[in-house]
Order: structure tokens, then C-alpha cells, then sequence
């Protein structure tokens, strides 16, 4: 079961990947947390990555997706895996696309967690987060017992910059440009599957569960 998630930043869709991935037991793959565990470990591939994210450089197409599928390649993928994160644009599927099928493998399930961007913005917006111990709040969804003060260690809550609404449209304008067409490439190929992602997180999991278990 090899899946890709899709959906604008601040939909919920890295949450539901590690639900994915911890109900059929396969792993929740992050491209982030790939480079940073290849760099950890100095790898050859990892060691080229680093020279373009040190010059604040997108890693190349083909690079990040050599590292994938280097990753994918790992025992612990056997049955499947969740890709959050990757592919974000057109040319990133065509590479991902080309070099599973020269494996004999293929995605077979997009699954792209809606939310209108009215929605998000609220959503991001209403977040809080403590800067000292890393726990986060929500003004309307979990909000802290005491305004602006952190539950956990008592210290000051705040907006974060990428939380801000200018931020996040800006992050929105990026996604609809550049990864939102991926849901027409997803469907000319007959595996892309919507959930409203405005419903709660378990209501979203359980109809993305319906999904692949039909």
C-alpha cells in the first residue's frame, strides 16, 4: 500500500499520515526527516543534499527523489509506506513516477485532505506555541488554561512568524501554484481519492480508512 498525501499546509495531512502509518503498520515517510537523517548519518547522498540546503537551495528533483527511493528500498517498507511532504510539483511526480515503474511499483492511492483557505487561515491562526518547551495551543480548539501562558511550563505563549495570515497566504499562494495540480495528474492516472478535512480527525481518518479499504 503506497500512498502519497496531499493537501495544503495546515490541513492536517501529516497528522493523518501518522495515523496511516500506525494502524497498517508501515512507515510515515517525510522528505524533511529523510535529508536530515542522511546528513545526520553522513551519507554520500545526504552529503550532496546538504551542499544546496547550506546555500538555502531546493534540492534538486532527481537527488531528493534518489533519496527516497533509497529510503523506500528499506526492509521496513515491504508493505507500503505514506509520503508526506513529496512529491510537490508536476516534475517531482514524473521523477518519482519513472523511477518506481523501472522498479515495477507504482503509487496506489492519492489522497488529498481538503480544507477551503478561509479554513486554514482561521485554523493557523489560532495557534499558539510556547517558544521554551515546544508545546502548542489553539485559541479555539485547545486553548490554554490561563491566556498566553503555557500550560506545561508556565512561560509566554506566542504567534509564531509562519502561523502569521500574510505567512500563510503566501504559503497558500505557493501550494495552489505549485501542488495543487498534482490532483489532476493524480486523477488522469485513477488513484487520487478527496476527504473533507474539515470535519474532525477522526472523522477524516475514518473516511480515509473507508477509502483504502474498500
Amino acid at each position: 500500500m503506497k500512498i502519497i498525501m496531499l493537501g495544503a499546509p495546515g490541513a492536517g495531512k501529516g497528522t493523518q499520515a501518522q495515523m496511516i502509518a500506525d494502524k497498517y503498520k508501515v512507515p510515515h515517510i517525510s522528505t524533511g526527516d529523510i535529508f536530515r537523517a542522511n546528513i545526520k548519518n553522513g551519507t554520500e547522498l545526504g552529503m550532496e543534499a546538504k551542499k544546496y540546503m547550506d546555500q538555502g537551495l531546493l534540492v534538486p528533483d532527481e537527488l531528493t527523489v534518489k533519496i527516497l527511493l533509497d529510503r523506500v528500498a528499506k526492509e521496513d517498507c515491504k508493505d507500503g509506506y505514506v509520503l508526506d511532504g513529496f512529491p510537490r510539483t508536476i516534475p517531482q511526480a514524473e521523477v518519482l513516477d519513472k523511477a518506481l515503474a523501472e522498479r515495477g511499483e507504482s503509487i496506489d492511492y492519492a489522497v488529498d485532505v481538503d480544507v477551503p483557505d478561509e479554513n486554514i487561515v482561521k485554523r493557523m491562526s489560532g495557534r499558539r506555541a510556547c517558544l521554551s518547551c515546544g508545546a502548542t495551543f489553539h485559541l479555539e480548539h485547545v486553548p490554554p488554561k490561563e491566556e498566553g501562558i503555557c500550560d506545561r511550563c508556565g512561560k509566554e505563549l506566542v504567534l509564531r512568524d509562519d502561523d502569521k495570515e500574510e505567512t500563510v497566504l503566501n504559503r497558500l499562494k505557493v501550494y495552489h501554484d505549485q501542488t495543487q495540480p498534482l490532483i489532476q495528474f493524480y486523477k488522469n492516472k485513477g488513484v487520487m481519492q478527496a476527504v473533507d478535512g474539515t470535519k474532525s480527525m477522526q472523522e477524516v481518518f475514518d473516511a480515509i480508512v473507508a477509502i483504502l479499504e474498500k
